[in-house]
């Protein structure tokens, strides 16, 4: 905090949080109670321009809490350290008036009529952004008189606003004025001007720890953070650099002034740059996110103000602060958060892409059985009938509405893979359904499960005594059952090694620990104990049209069990070799 600032004097304020625990040092020593009468008249009229409460421990709450801005209520704070009673003031200076704090003005006022003097005038105190409210002085306090405020002054006052902006520290100026007695007409050209400038207070809000951490993750994943702000420029930076936003040694700091007098193709040009937008309006704002989303990007906009509104209602994706957010911004969001923690967006990205993923994983695996499903029917009709249904039709459901159920299920609940926030965002025209998975589930993963499923329908016939023999198999009996039967348990076994295998996209599954999703094991046991019912109780036999065959031929069944999962693996080594060679090249041009 500084206190006429241009005498050059620094105070400091000790505590944390809402608590009104702390005291005012000036060079290390604490300021003696009463404070004098500038310091007096700056925390009076910063606890008095203020529309926040704050809560002592209640039975809801250990500590204090506030009702209103953290910012206000961080000033009602260093008031009631500096011996203020602004109830008592409050009192003796009721409120009258208030101009609210609005964007393009950057600053807020309130009137007030003081009691107990005759004839007493009103005051007009006012808070707001530095520059702002000093352009509307024309005098200073020193040792309770107004002095004429001359160019060196503002120059030491803008010097001492830089020096904290460029710690990280928002900084409010805060003025007062003596009304006309006679004034009727309230509005910020009547009331804001002429002041008297009390001071400057500055006040640091630390990140939260987590936030770094998740900044760099959104770099990792491709996401680019861009920071538009109405804070001043410097503070914007400092904060942006400690926080990982800003990398490059010289990034471009967009002013509302500088943006006003750009076209949108001179705007598009800046904001392919790291770029921090700082003293923004609200239409400003809007307009950012307009051209970034006519640039093609998908747009998340956070806001907690009444003024973020018109950008939240543009962006694809408008969050809303849960607890410090107005019930505007909340209106205008798509969603609410209701912890006001930035690295919870991150989490929800990741966990979005999780279930992306997971989708795509679920309608691999079931698209892949769709293939050994077919092909029977395929070599039935080109063998004009001589060569026998290798699964009948209750067999295809009983393997799409049966023993893939649970299996499936347990994918769509796979945690996220390793790595998933370290590839880039997917393009909007990118389908769940593309051309690839299409060709790795039919093509690839389906063809090898075919071939696995008609080797096991022939092996029941070649080991009962039609050895070589490929058409004119008999297609009834017990036999042609219990060939139908080794068929569908092919598919089943193969399945089983496909779970595994659409664990993960490009990981090795291998390198996955095998028990973070309980439900895989739950969904393999499900799937075995289906196929054990169809084979072996007589009811479902009749129904399903299946036999039970040979104990000896689980052995079969089972090497075939990791077919998929082996041809999977190799496909994600080459895939990870590719990318590797990729980065290489990426790095050595």
């Amino acid at each position: 905090m500084s206190s006429g600032s241009q005498t050059g004097r620094q105070l400091t304020v000790t505590g944390v949080g809402y608590a009104p625990e702390g005291e005012i040092l000036e060079q290390e020593r604490p300021v003696t109670r009463p404070v004098d009468a500038d310091v007096r008249q700056l925390l009076v009229a910063a606890g008095l321009c203020n529309d926040a409460r704050i809560l002592p421990p209640h039975a809801l709450a250990s500590h204090w809490t506030i009702l209103g801005d953290p910012t206000e209520a961080a000033l009602r704070v260093v008031a009631s350290k500096g011996g203020i009673d602004l109830e008592a003031e409050v009192q003796q200076q009721p409120r009258r008036r208030e101009l609210p704090f609005d964007s393009r003005r950057k600053r807020m006022s309130t009137i007030h009529q003081p009691h107990g003097t005759p004839y007493a005038m009103p005051l007009a105190y006012v808070k707001g952004a530095p520059q702002e409210v000093l352009a509307l002085c024309t005098l200073h306090l020193l040792h309770g008189q107004a002095c004429p405020l001359t160019e060196s002054h503002r120059a030491q006052i803008m010097a001492a606003n830089d020096a904290a902006a460029r710690r990280g520290l928002r900084v409010l100026a805060i003025a007062q004025r003596t009304l006309p007695a006679g004034m009727t007409t309230y509005t910020p050209e009547t009331v804001e001007a002429d002041l008297t400038f009390l001071g400057l207070v500055a006040m640091y809000d630390p990140p939260r720890p987590e936030v770094t951490d998740a900044v760099e993750k959104c770099h990792r994943a491709g996401i680019r953070i861009i920071m538009i702000t109405g804070d001043y420029g410097l503070t914007a930076e400092s904060i942006a650099r400690r926080i990982g936003i800003i990398r490059g040694p010289q990034p471009r700091l967009l002013t509302g002034p500088e943006l006003a007098a750009m076209d949108d193709e001179a705007l598009k040009a800046a904001l392919q740059d790291e770029v921090i937008c700082a003293r923004m309006t609200p239409e400003q704002k809007l307009r950012v996110v307009t051209v970034l989303r006519a640039l093609g990007h998908v747009v998340a906009v956070t806001g907690d103000g009444v003024n973020d509104a018109p950008a939240l209602k543009k962006a694809d994706i408008g969050v809303a602060m849960g607890r410090a957010g107005t019930d505007v911004a909340k209106e205008a969001a798509d969603m609410i958060l209701t912890d006001d923690n930035f690295a919870s967006i991150v989490n929800a990205v990741e966990e979005g892409r999780a279930v992306y993923a997971n989708i795509r994983k679920f309608v691999t695996y079931i698209f892949t059985s769709n293939t050994p499903e077919a092909v029977p029917f395929i070599l039935f009709a080109l063998s004009g009938g001589r060569l026998p249904l290798a699964l009948t039709v209750m067999q295809v459901l009983s393997i799409d509405l049966g023993t893939d159920l649970v299996p499936a299920l347990a994918l769509g609940a796979e945690p996220p893979e390793p790595g998933v926030m370290e590839r880039p965002p997917r393009q909007l025209s990118e389908h769940v359904i593309t051309r690839a998975l299409l060709v790795r589930a039919y093509a690839w993963l389906g063809a090898i499960q075919s071939l696995a499923a008609m080797s096991a329908f022939y092996f029941m016939y070649w080991t009962h005594g039609y050895w070589g023999q490929w058409l004119d198999l008999p297609a009834h009996g017990p036999l042609y059952r219990a060939a139908t039967a080794m068929t569908l348990a092919s598919v089943v076994a193969t399945q089983l090694g496909n779970l595994f295998a659409q664990r993960t996209e490009s990981t090795s599954a291998f390198r996955m620990r095998w028990g973070r999703n309980r439900l895989v094991w739950i969904g393999m046991a499900t799937e075995l104990a289906l196929l054990a019912l169809l084979l072996y109780v007589p009811v479902l036999q009749r129904v399903f049209d299946t036999a039970p065959f040979p104990p000896q031929n689980w052995l079969l069944l089972f090497t075939l069990t990791p077919l998929l999962l082996i041809a999977e693996e190799g496909r994600k080594a080459l895939v990870r070799r590719r990318a590797r060679g990729t980065l290489s090249g990426s790095a050595t041009g």
